[in-house]
């Protein structure tokens, strides 16, 4: 692993005017293409699909059982016997989760059962719900507890997944594995069909994320201090290394999840663009093609591949482009390394051309009735670390909002919204890229640069229990870049008296 960066040594590199410095300006490293990221000598490994639940249904219920257990591992199958499976947690298995799937109008019930040796929490990642159900720091779950979330769905069909959110130790559990994807789906909608959407033939989740290992072949959790947070050497998709994917049909679809706590990747291919069809909240309204699709920790993309017969093809993660960082190794702004290949069989079942429009949406900006801004420094937002019997942020429901995120580090952040799914307005006063024009909860913040997001508050209210807005970067929000909001009726006020020195939550 390369030598950790502090934060004192960023914001000095930063104020020498060495942003944009390579290794030989800190700890005496020299530079590397890969900044020490490495890659397996073959791409040979069965890429594992998540098995798929779509829950049991009683009475018009939706109802799913996830278990957070221990388990090991194998990340580097097939490398031979200094290889040793590695100590992990997963939800009903022993590393990720399987991916649960649900239509939109359903009402779902989730019973997590929490078989850790900690307690622990089961966020819904993406998903509009209300305060009390949407598994954040306040709705822990004990060793040998469950907990019950239910709610109705009723957002736009998109690619989402659920992680733990526990306050001060989110980063950890993440790492160890307790991560998987929660796609909603819309049988009505006619686009879907003229889409891949055969689960793990031509539909197919890729959770990224990065690993290091200590000697005896065990997860190494401790990022060493480094300012951006951990920064594995190993990268992984679906939880091995040198994984691959044979195609059977001529357009392949990937959902793909930047699962790591830290690293931002590139993702694309050498010789031509890959075809973006939906964002973190759901389809774009036309397809893009781009040459980079850049996702920081948590963000999500669906991206089409056309393959001829015989053909192979590497998902590669090109340096990418995170703005005016100091130090940029140790961001991981020099890392480039090959992901996922794909092998198209000789013979492919025939697909026709995505549709020229997906969908239709999108609020009105004039209708704003509010403006925030929100700057992110060190581990403080607006100058204040995060505290759990505080609430920083009143909204009222049916209220459209425009919230400024601003990166005022060298270093790089993103911003994450509990309960919405906003549209970025702009971009350090620009037109935000194709990639970002459809509905977001995460987005990267390139320092320096504001970020215009628009959002609405619909439905649920609660003065006593908060959402979350937080740097997604997992080491950052541990360490208190983290805040609360309510949503509340018109007139009414916070209360924090209930979550005032205690966790809140059934069991």
């Amino acid at each position: 692993m390369i030598r950790p960066v502090t934060r004192r040594q960023l914001l000095r590199a930063g104020g020498a005017g060495a942003v944009g410095v390579g290794l030989a300006g800190v700890a005496g490293c020299s530079t590397l293409s890969t900044s020490g990221v490495s890659t397996p000598q073959s791409f040979e490994v069965p890429l594992p699909i998540p098995p798929v639940e779509h829950g049991r249904m009683t009475g018009g219920l939706r109802t799913f059982a996830l278990r957070a257990q221990e388990g090991t591992w194998q990340f580097r199958p097939g490398q031979g016997p200094s290889t040793p499976p590695a100590s992990t947690w997963g939800f009903n298995g022993p590393y990720g989760g399987p991916t649960l799937r649900a239509n939109v109008g359903d009402r779902v019930a989730i019973e997590v059962r929490n078989d850790l040796p900690e307690s622990t929490t089961t966020h819904w990642h993406g998903m509009h719900l209300p305060a009390e159900m949407d598994g954040g720091p306040h709705q822990m779950i004990a060793a040998g507890d469950m907990w019950r979330a239910e709610w109705r769905i009723d957002q736009a069909p998109c690619s989402l997944w659920y992680h733990p959110h526990p306050h001060g130790r989110t980063e950890r559990h993440v790492y160890r594995g307790l991560a998987g994807m929660f796609w909603l789906d819309d049988p009505e909608d006619p686009v879907a069909e003229q889409l891949p959407h055969t689960y793990g033939v031509d539909d197919i989740p890729v959770v990224i994320a990065d690993k290091s290992f200590d000697d005896s072949g065990e997860l190494i959790i401790d990022d060493g201090g480094n300012e951006v947070g951990f920064l594995g050497d190993l990268v992984t998709a679906n939880g091995v290394a040198g994984a691959r994917f044979d195609v059977t049909s001529e357009l392949v679809r990937l959902r793909i999840l930047n699962a790591s706590t830290a690293r931002t990747y590139s993702l694309g291919l050498a010789d031509r663009q890959v075809q973006m069809i939906a964002s973190d909240g759901g389809m774009l309204r036309a397809p893009v093609r781009l040459d980079r699709v850049r996702l920081s920790p948590a963000e999500r993309a669906e991206i089409l591949v056309r393959m001829e017969p015989g053909e192979e093809l590497m998902l590669h993660s090109f340096e990418p482009d995170l703005g005016d960082v100091a130090v940029p190794f140790a961001v991981g702004a020099n890392d480039s390394f090959d992901v996922l290949r794909l092998v198209a069989d000789q013979t492919l079942s025939p697909s026709s051309a995505a549709p020229k429009q997906l969908a239709e949406f999108g609020l009105d900006p004039g209708g704003a009735a509010v403006r925030r801004e929100f700057r992110l420094a060190g581990r403080q937002i607006n100058g204040r670390r995060m505290d759990m019997s505080r609430i920083d942020t009143t909204v009222t429901v049916d209220t459209t909002e425009i919230w400024t995120a601003i990166n005022d580090d060298v270093f790089p952040h993103n911003f994450h919204v509990h309960d919405v799914q906003f549209e970025v307005l702009s971009v350090d006063g620009a037109e935000p890229g194709p990639e970002l024009r459809g509905r977001k909860d995460t987005v990267y913040l390139e320092p320096g640069k504001p970020v215009e997001l628009l959002m609405r508050f619909t439905d649920y209210t609660d003065a006593q229990i908060p959402y979350m807005y937080h740097c997604h970067l997992l080491r950052h929000e541990d360490e208190g870049l983290m805040a609360q909001f309510v949503v509340v009726a018109p007139g009414e006020e916070a209360d924090p008296s209930m979550i005032a020195g205690q966790a809140h939550g059934r069991h």
